[in-house]
């Protein structure tokens, strides 16, 4: 990390500071994922690896937890995550071309992530808004009746305007390890 602002922590000091602050460590690890995945953005292996060192745990258990529960990830983020609801409401409604046209205008699929890093595009069960239907989510903020195609485009518009410009480069501190083995 570079010396030029003192203000700014090193991220593994953050997670460090946060874990010795708890009482019972290696009982709150989904806690601590959590915590991590908000100083990072997500789970690489070398933050995994880290977590586990620090408890003292296997990384295989790490792994477990981080690859068994959707609401963590292993891969980059982008700045704006959206979700389009799948429910049985949004459904009949037209959420499935509701998602080929985000993904149309995006140029993702799916799940995955726009180079500039300025999107991910996932898809939910029900976000509970079925009034609304279609409806999508971007950063936890609802949005219904998206039923054309200027919809979708002002609304994403609307996100890449208030875009930070260096999106790519808030995940770009993070180097991944390369010999990270999940087995104890």
């Amino acid at each position: 990390m570079s010396n030029n602002n003192s203000l700014i922590k090193d991220p593994y000091q953050l997670l460090d500071d946060y874990i010795d602050s708890l009482p019972y460590k290696k009982e709150n690890l989904i806690l601590i994922l959590h915590h991590a995945q908000g100083l990072f953005g997500y789970l690489p292996d070398k933050v995994q690896w880290h977590i586990a060192q620090k408890l003292d745990i296997p990384s295989a258990k790490v792994y477990g937890v981080v690859s068994f529960y959707s609401f963590f990830t292993m891969k980059p983020r982008g700045q704006h995550v959206a979700n389009v609801c799948m429910g049985t409401a949004c459904f009949v409604r037209g959420s499935e071309k509701l998602q080929q046209e985000i993904e149309s205008q995006l140029g993702i699929k799916t799940g995955q992530t726009t180079e500039d890093h300025l999107f991910s595009l996932d898809s939910v069960r029900c976000i509970g808004a079925c009034g609304l239907a279609p409806v999508i989510t971007v950063d936890g903020k609802v949005h219904g009746r998206l039923e054309n195609t200027e919809d979708i485009k002002e609304l994403f518009a609307k996100y890449r305007s208030e875009a930070t410009p260096d999106a790519q480069s808030e995940i770009s501190n993070i180097e991944p390890i390369q010999d990270v083995k999940h087995a104890t």
